[in-house]
């Protein structure tokens, strides 16, 4: 066993441990903010910027029986869900990426977006938002799709809630770094899609459209396909401008509950 996966191991055992306790107003009973009251009216957001993919982190892996693909680009990636936060219990330790977990940095874990990342995170409750660096991975339960420092949860207004439904948009230059490094960058015709449902009945389209738009997805659209037997109407996300904002929004899409989406050419 190497020293990554060990570090790795013991970490999801630290959490798992977390998930399993019980729990104690916003948090768990082995984890929660600082034991000192720290002041972090004056802590910035994370400030996109240009870097290399991390050495650790970025590879296939497996939790809990689970397989996850860490994503080469994070261009177009949109996701909404529910996000956690972690705090003193990891303080200090070592992130997936390498760097050490600093509770009081603008930071956060995700299982699959490129290490890292650097992304706006809004609370949907209230319209508050902080732009993050993602440098670790997890949360590793099906319900949640991000965790967030302390700091970060801080300014989002949930750290006494403990969870929050969050809107995530990657930003930054890096979006397009992960991909460019990997050399997996490959502009396509403006005919691929990503097609969520066929229906022959029209109305059934529409009301899939209203979800997507309601998830986030603004630019869902209906199209009308005929062939000589039968008429379908399409949900459709495009056209995209490359393959990794197709890969990206077809991840997302497929975080957010729509695991039917595929990616199509016309």
């Amino acid at each position: 066993m190497n020293v990554c996966r060990a570090i790795l191991i013991a970490w999801l055992v630290a959490m798992l441990a977390a998930c399993s306790s019980s729990r104690k107003g916003g948090y768990y009973e082995n984890d929660g903010p600082p034991d000192k009251q720290v002041d972090l009216s004056g802590i910035p957001d994370a400030v996109p910027r240009k870097e290399p993919l991390s050495k650790t982190g970025n590879k296939p892996y497996e939790v809990f029986g689970k397989r996850y693909v860490p994503m080469t680009s994070a261009e177009g990636f949109y996701q909404k869900g529910v996000a956690s936060w972690y705090g003193k219990q990891f303080h200090g330790r070592r992130t997936s990426s390498g760097e050490p977990y600093d509770m009081y940095a603008m930071t956060a874990a995700h299982t699959v977006l490129p290490l890292p990342t650097y992304a706006r995170v809004t609370n949907v409750a209230n319209g508050k938002s902080v732009i993050v660096k993602v440098n670790d991975r997890g949360p590793f339960k099906s319900s949640r799709v991000m965790d967030l420092s302390y700091a970060a949860a801080w300014r989002l207004d949930m750290v006494r809630s403990g969870t929050a439904l969050v809107e995530i948009t990657a930003i930054g230059e890096n979006t397009r770094a992960a991909a460019q490094q990997s050399g997996v960058v490959e502009q396509v015709r403006s005919g691929l899609y990503i097609q969520i449902g066929a229906f022959a009945n029209p109305d059934t389209a529409r009301q899939l459209q209203q979800r997507l738009n309601r998830d986030g997805y603004r630019d869902a659209s209906v199209r009308k396909a005929v062939s000589a037997d039968k008429q379908l109407h399409r949900v459709r996300l495009g056209p995209l401008e490359s393959r990794e904002q197709g890969d990206a929004l077809l991840a997302s899409l497929h975080a957010s509950g729509y695991p039917q989406a595929r990616l199509v050419n016309e």
